[in-house]
């Protein structure tokens, strides 16, 4: 049985209605529908909404709805924030416009991306700390990724694009024959 789909969705900060399968939700930064499957029922008491499953032959996607249902709910009420950071020398980001970066990673060539709808970037002084938020987990995350694709960090020098959060394990280079 999951785990995860038994947990209940706290709801604080989000205006939720639920009209048969489809769940009706509006929040400070987002709005939408969330349909769930018909094996999936789902119960509204005071601030909480838990999910109950109807047929145990379909538990290994109860977890999943349950997870991705508490990320809409969640991104409805906050933002969800990730920082990536360039390091490099010479290496840089830059904002065109609110929906377009221009990277500089040492190629031959700047790298424009744009960014998805409902994610906004902001970059520190010198253009090396990237501030993603969004309402859309998935979004950001693939945004995120996306950008970090263009130079992954390297474990020699560690230079490239890499999360706040992530370790970079170092290598040692090579060393001189005696």
């Amino acid at each position: 049985m999951s785990k995860i789909g038994r947990k209940p969705i706290d709801i604080a900060g989000t205006q939720v209605d639920i009209k048969g399968q489809e769940i009706h939700y509006k929040g400070k930064f987002a709005s939408g529908v969330y349909v769930l499957p018909e094996y999936i029922k789902p119960i509204l008491e005071d601030k909480v909404l838990t999910l109950s499953l109807l047929d145990k032959a379909h538990n290994n996607f109860w977890g999943l709805h349950r997870a991705l249902l508490a990320n809409q709910l969640k991104g409805a009420s906050e933002l969800f924030e990730k920082k990536l950071q360039i390091i490099g020398l010479g290496f840089k980001a830059e904002l065109l416009n609110p929906s377009r970066v221009k990277l500089s990673l040492g190629y031959s060539h700047k790298i424009e991306q744009d960014l998805p709808k409902g994610v906004t970037l902001e970059l520190d002084k010198p253009g090396q700390m990237l501030t993603f938020k969004s309402s859309d987990k998935e979004a950001l995350g693939q945004i995120c990724a996306t950008i970090r694709s263009f130079r992954p960090p390297e474990p020699y020098k560690g230079t490239g694009i890499k999360l706040t959060t992530e370790v970079i394990r170092r290598k040692a280079g090579k060393t001189k024959a005696a």
